[in-house]
């Protein structure tokens, strides 16, 4: 079975800048996520959406808490109605809770690669795409095959992570990272659903559910005893407390949306699927190699300890030596060069230099002169003439540039 490695990214090291400041790894990050207090908890680039999903949770529980439950508390008898507003106030809390949990956290992001990732396999230039061969240039398969459960699975290559996604793991395209078990990215909380946080989001659907049947029910009470009191139709009930009609129909509508997606994910979860695998028909016609059975997959996804994260967003970024850049950025216009090519280069501008300094401008004439003829005398016999058109260098066939011959007759006259 694939185990994905557990290490972190290059850029979780530390390393002092050169101004003796330290960036963090929230602070370089390439996705579009948002980071708060100090990279404490990380959110989707929608998390202002959360604003609104909070609006639609707590405005509802404030106006059962002060008009329906007050009057729930004066029907009942033993602190009955107490206990009705303590459960919703707390039974909210707790939804805002998993809320948080399942939107402030990593999803299961998988850190980026700094280079390219090694490959023992050649891959086949026919199955490799214009784009891969053209732009990529070297030899990494699209594709690779891995063994799950005694199943082949396809992992394919991520070009914007530099790695092959692990099993289940999928590149989503709001938060521009790699996520481990994607599920989907939700809207509602601003963050990607993957291994780390499905439990938290199935419990908040689950739960809220809960609470809207819970709000929806005791409206409806407080109109039974209203009518009961009164003596009086619904419809006057409903005049009488109008806040517990409106509750009753928004909680309906809103207990159909997130009851429906708590039935769906449960059926995932019994089946051991993932929202994107299930909309992709993934394993229609062939078993699925991660179910372990109804129990075994409930265990599993609901039971099972929370895997740590990949990730240390507070850690320090490392910079390579002389790169003015994050790790792998150690480049000059786009162009890289061997350590050895650089050093070389400096110790021959040192050693030019120091003979310019050295050498008077009469003298170094001199020489030049010299190595000329040393190196005319050394030819040992006439090479064929060379048109400057067919040499790019324009070589004479003594071996001399037009520029560098001297005319005799030249250089008698400025004698």
């Amino acid at each position: 079975m694939y185990t994905a490695p557990a290490q972190h990214s290059d850029s979780n090291r530390r390393m002092i800048e050169p101004n003796g400041s330290t960036k963090r790894v929230y602070q370089v990050w390439k996705g579009s996520n948002k980071f708060f207090l100090g990279g404490r908890f990380i959110f989707g680039p929608d998390v202002r959406s959360l604003v609104l999903t909070v609006f639609l949770i707590v405005v509802p529980v404030i106006l059962f808490a002060v008009f329906v439950s007050q009057q729930l508390v004066h029907e009942f008898h033993h602190h009955l109605g107490n206990l009705i507003i303590a459960i919703a106030v707390v039974f909210a809390a707790y939804v805002l809770l998993l809320l948080f949990m399942t939107s402030g956290g990593d999803p299961g992001i998988i850190p980026r690669n700094a280079h390219l990732p090694e490959t023992d396999e050649k891959a086949e230039t026919s199955h490799l795409s214009a784009d891969w061969t053209g732009n990529r240039g070297g030899a990494l398969p699209p594709t690779k095959d891995v063994i799950v459960g005694g199943i082949v699975v396809k992992v394919k290559y991520c070009h914007t992570c530099m790695l092959y996604r692990p099993p289940r793991c999928s590149h989503c395209s709001i938060c521009n990272n790699c996520v481990e078990r994607f599920d989907h990215h939700c809207p509602w909380v601003g963050q990607c659903i993957g291994k780390r946080n499905y439990r938290f989001f199935f419990m908040f659907v689950s739960s809220t559910t809960l609470l809207c049947l819970y709000v929806f029910a005791f409206c409806w009470v407080n109109l039974k005893e209203i009518m009961a009191a009164h003596g009086c139709s619904l419809w006057r009930a409903y005049l009488k407390s109008p806040v517990s009609g409106i509750l009753i129909l928004y909680t309906f509508i809103a207990a159909w949306f997130v009851g429906g997606l708590t039935s769906f994910h449960a059926y995932l979860i019994c089946t051991n699927q993932t929202t994107y695998e299930n909309f992709r028909c993934r394993y229609e016609g062939k078993g699925n190699p991660y179910s372990r059975g109804c129990v075994g997959n409930i265990r599993e996804i609901l039971f099972r300890r929370t895997p740590r994260s990949r990730n240390d967003f507070r850690a320090a970024v490392k910079r390579e030596e002389g790169g003015g850049g994050a790790v792998g950025s150690s480049s000059s216009a786009g162009v890289f060069f061997p350590s050895s090519l650089s050093v070389a280069r400096t110790s021959f501008d040192l050693e030019a230099g120091g003979k310019r300094q050295a050498v008077a401008a009469e003298e170094f004439e001199d020489i030049r002169s010299q190595i000329e003829v040393g190196v005319a005398a050394e030819r040992c016999g006439p090479r064929p003439a060379h048109s400057i058109w067919a040499d790019p260098l324009g070589m004479d066939h003594q071996g001399f540039t037009k520029r560098e011959r001297v005319d005799p007759e030249e250089e008698a006259v400025r004698k």
